[in-house]
């Protein structure tokens, strides 16, 4: 991705909603061949050891969403990279990646809880999220902790997004795959409350996957915007018209896209109550909603 385009797209993130980006990954500042562990990411035996490097993602030239270089998982079974989110155990945060899967290829990841210190024995809080499980289905994907299935292109790039929210009560993912929501209802943690990290694993002969411009980013509210309960918006994800419940009346409201794109603005002198998204494709939104002097941005999935 052009760096100046990106620090601009940044930019209006940051100024818009309060996000602060904790990883920003194109691999294009590492050499090829195994990543030896980093700053944000280590292997299964968290062994950083150059003997070890049978484990770790490969940085690749073969194929690329940006730049010229990506991550690489493949080898059936022995590699095990492991993407570190921090531990934590609350907040919202969102995963984005950019993934290849050649034809004939599967790929694979899963969610991991607590990270500790030494080897990983696995704490799994999804299921284990293949496309393309084992070579036998073709352009699905499929959690096994929900036999939810989701649909994905092969041979070219295609956006996968991960929503966390460690704030509600049994914390919770929920992933956009190629622009479509893969589990509408937010699925919750399986093993333990702590967001660890993603383990990229190849789970068989069949895995050969790419992964490029991974960004993992952190939102909050600032201190002129409401509390969480002056303003909501339901339902979400949405179909067709989103509505909205506010304490002061709404006059205005913008909506931008991931990049931070705004996509649709809307001005009115009487409170604005919903919001038409036919129109709009599906993907995440960022919804900045204006009343009495404060704001709100809050994600929406359509």
């Amino acid at each position: 991705m052009n760096k100046n385009y990106f620090l601009t797209v940044l930019l209006t993130l940051l100024a818009l909603t309060g996000f602060s980006q904790i990883i920003d990954d194109d691999f294009e500042s590492y050499n090829l061949g195994p990543l030896l562990p980093t700053a944000h990411w280590t292997n299964w035996s968290q062994n950083s050891s150059a003997s070890n490097n049978a484990e770790n993602i490969i940085i690749s030239s073969t194929q690329a969403s940006s730049g010229t270089k990506s991550g690489l998982i493949g080898n059936g079974g022995i590699q095990d990279a492991i993407l570190l989110l921090g531990n934590l155990s609350s907040g919202q945060y969102t995963l984005e990646f950019n993934m290849y899967v050649p034809s004939g290829s599967e790929g694979y990841f899963n969610i991991q809880g607590t990270i500790p210190g030494g080897s990983l024995s696995g704490i799994w809080n999804s299921g284990d999220i293949y496309f393309n499980q084992g070579n036998a289905a073709p352009g699905v994907g499929i959690d096994l902790a929900t036999n939810v299935t989701f649909s994905f292109p092969h041979d070219v790039w295609f956006p996968v997004s991960i929503a966390f929210d460690l704030d509600s009560p049994s914390h919770t993912y929920q992933m956009t795959i190629n622009g479509t929501v893969a589990n509408p209802t937010p699925t919750d943690f399986q093993s333990d409350p702590i967001l660890g990290g993603v383990d990229f694993y190849s789970a068989s002969s069949s895995t050969t996957a790419f992964y490029d411009d991974i960004v993992f980013d952190v939102t909050s509210l600032s201190v002129d915007e409401f509390s969480k309960e002056d303003v909501s918006v339901y339902p979400n994800p949405v179909f067709d018209r989103l509505n909205i419940k506010s304490v002061s009346p709404v006059t205005s409201i913008s909506i931008f896209n991931i990049l931070g794109k705004k996509v649709k603005e809307i001005q009115s002198d009487n409170p604005i109550k919903e919001i038409d998204m036919t129109s709009l494709s599906n993907g995440i939104y960022l919804i900045k909603v204006n009343a009495n002097n404060k704001t709100q941005t809050i994600k929406v999935i359509k």
